[in-house]
């Protein structure tokens, strides 16, 4: 008993080693380097064209094909997977190759299938040759042509023919002289003569295309036509999405739109939502309104009429003789109830404006323009010439009629400068607010109102040499003048007024204590108006708080209303009588002063 056990602890001693040693064999024989193992072979390509089927197979050796097998009937080759079939078929075994007659049909995998009458294929160079009503289908693109040749090696598919060919895909028909297709990237390349359509009324008319069919996007170069719903492209370098009706327009491209175009080195266009973003040397141009902006950036909306420039942003006026240019950081239009017979429009111009026509120049940090009563606004610093004339105040405000001046009018510290033919000597007018009157462009009356101050130089009649100064203080002065310019009278209220001699005039009297002439400011020429020239320091005007009277409360007003009211009370008539004092005078106008 004893002896047995003795055996069997040997034998499970021996098993144990043997299976370390298996186990020790095994991690040396995965930690052997790779380099020293046998290489594999690389598995063997099929390249032969096999028949698959025919109802009868025949040899004419003394006919036209001595070398060829000719099949008919249910006829099926197969090639690296790719399955053709015909009614009938020449077979060249030696050189794999075939010709195929009737009903001919080529499909590969299951999204490629070409089908023609005629075809021929090379089973070495893997090339396919069609003709006579070929459609290659691929995917969801259909390829229409005469004649058809496809390389199966790098997916390019060759189309010509005398009557063009065609490709649909969705709802996007292209047709051009000859084109590529690729089958691996899913995109054509489209020569001569091409144009594309869809049912959204779009057409483009090019002579090179090159169209991507997954993306529905569509790369035109060369001169070229887009007709959309809403608006016409010219453009010889563009991107076109078909389904999101979206352009990207290169090399100074144009978008038409009725009477308005724009024009960039870059554009991009949506004829669906109407909106226009516009890179480098932009002009958008409304040629029934006689206007234009102009900037290096240019954002325009065709639905609501609203736009946006900046970066050398210049609204342009040629509805006159003379063109009015105004430029400033940003300049933004907003329109109101467009496409309607109340339309209105309203212009900000601000930041550093700067406007130049031959007769007329200004300068301002803001300007704002309605058309609603076709009022322009300028703000903070306004200074505006007019020949020999210098304007400037708080606040101008200039009403125009037709593009002219009808009504201007200053507010707050008003100054009016004439420079007389000397060129050292000005005539001056300062007040609280100034007004002008035009008719046909042309001032014809001057109000100016409130603390009025006047340096005038009197000529003699004879020889126009001045002969004094004339230094008056009024309320309410009004000059009327006639259409040559010459000065017929002038209307004040009690003023108190001294005549000086030239060689007798005291040295202050020359110039009025805020008199200013900005010369250097003006603008002097349409190119001038990009250069900002900032009044000096100290010249600036500092606005002028404006008087609040005092509001009595109800408290000391009650205590202030006597025992008997009813004596004291106001009547109707004498409440009319108050506010028909306080109660501001409307404009006159040069007919009715």
């Amino acid at each position: 008993m004893q002896h047995h056990s003795h055996i069997s602890f040997n034998t499970h001693r021996i098993i144990f080693m043997t299976v370390l040693c298996l186990f020790g064999f095994s991690l040396a024989f995965q930690a052997r380097p790779r380099g020293k193992q046998r290489p594999r072979k690389a598995r063997k390509t099929d390249t032969r064209v096999y028949l698959q089927h025919a109802d009868t197979l025949s040899y004419d050796i003394y006919g036209s094909h001595p070398e060829a097998q000719f099949v008919r009937g249910n006829v099926a080759f197969l090639h690296k997977g790719m399955r053709l079939t015909c009614d009938s078929a020449y077979f060249y075994e030696n050189s794999n190759s075939f010709e195929a007659y009737g009903n001919v049909k080529l499909r590969q995998g299951d999204t490629l299938t070409l089908v023609s009458r005629k075809g021929y294929y090379d089973g070495n160079n893997e090339m396919a040759h069609a003709w006579e009503d070929v459609v290659l289908t691929h995917r969801k693109e259909k390829l229409f042509c005469d004649t058809l040749d496809y390389d199966r090696m790098y997916g390019i598919a060759d189309a010509y023919g005398s009557a063009g060919i065609k490709l649909t895909n969705n709802k996007d028909i292209l047709t051009a002289d000859w084109g590529r297709h690729f089958t691996e990237t899913d995109h054509s390349e489209f020569f001569y003569n091409v144009i594309l359509t869809n049912d959204k009324g779009l057409r483009i008319d090019s002579d090179t295309m090159y169209y991507y069919s997954k993306t529905s996007r569509a790369h035109i170069t060369g001169p070229s036509v887009i007709r959309q719903k809403s608006s016409t492209v010219k453009s010889e370098d563009c991107w076109y999405n078909t389904s999101t009706e979206q352009s990207e327009l290169y090399g100074r491209s144009t978008v038409y739109d009725g009477a308005k175009t724009i024009t960039a080195d870059s554009l991009f266009h949506n004829d669906k939502t109407g909106d226009n973003e516009g890179f480098g040397n932009v002009v958008f141009n409304d040629t029934a309104n006689k206007n234009m902006l102009i900037g290096d950036y240019v954002l325009y909306h065709d639905v609501t009429g609203d736009g946006f420039a900046t970066k050398k942003a210049v609204a342009v006026d040629y509805s006159q003789p003379d063109t009015l240019w105004m430029h400033g950081d940003t300049i933004r239009i907003h329109t109101i109830d467009i496409n309607t017979d109340s339309v209105q429009r309203e212009v900000y111009c601000y930041n550093h404006v700067r406007a130049y026509r031959n007769d007329l120049q200004a300068v301002c940090d803001s300007l704002v323009f309605h058309s609603k009563d076709s009022c322009m606004t300028m703000y903070k610093d306004p200074v505006v010439w007019t020949q020999e004339n210098q304007l400037l105040g708080e606040e101008i405000k200039v009403y125009m009629n037709d593009s002219t001046i009808r009504y201007a009018e200053v507010l707050r510290q008003a100054l009016s400068v004439e420079l007389m033919d000397d060129t050292t000597h000005y005539n001056q007018v300062s007040s609280k607010e100034m007004r002008a009157y035009f008719v046909e462009g042309k001032v014809r009356e001057n109000w100016a109102i409130g603390n009025v101050q006047v340096v005038y130089y009197p000529l003699d009649d004879g020889d126009s040499t001045i002969i004094g100064l004339n230094y008056t203080e009024t309320d309410t002065m009004k000059m009327y003048i006639s259409p040559d310019r010459q000065l017929e009278k002038i209307w004040m209220s009690k003023n108190s007024g001294v005549l000086y001699p030239l060689t007798q005039t005291p040295p202050e009297k020359h110039h009025l204590p805020n008199f200013a002439w900005f010369s250097y400011m003006r603008p002097k020429d349409k190119n001038d108006i990009f250069e900002w020239k900032p009044k000096t320091a100290g010249t600036e005007l500092k606005e002028e708080r404006q008087r609040v009277a005092p509001r009595r409360s109800k408290r000391s007003t009650a205590e202030a209303q006597p025992a008997n009211s009813q004596d004291t009370q106001e009547t109707p008539s004498d409440q009319n009588t108050s506010s028909e004092q306080n109660a501001p005078s409307a404009p006159t106008t040069p007919d009715n002063p």
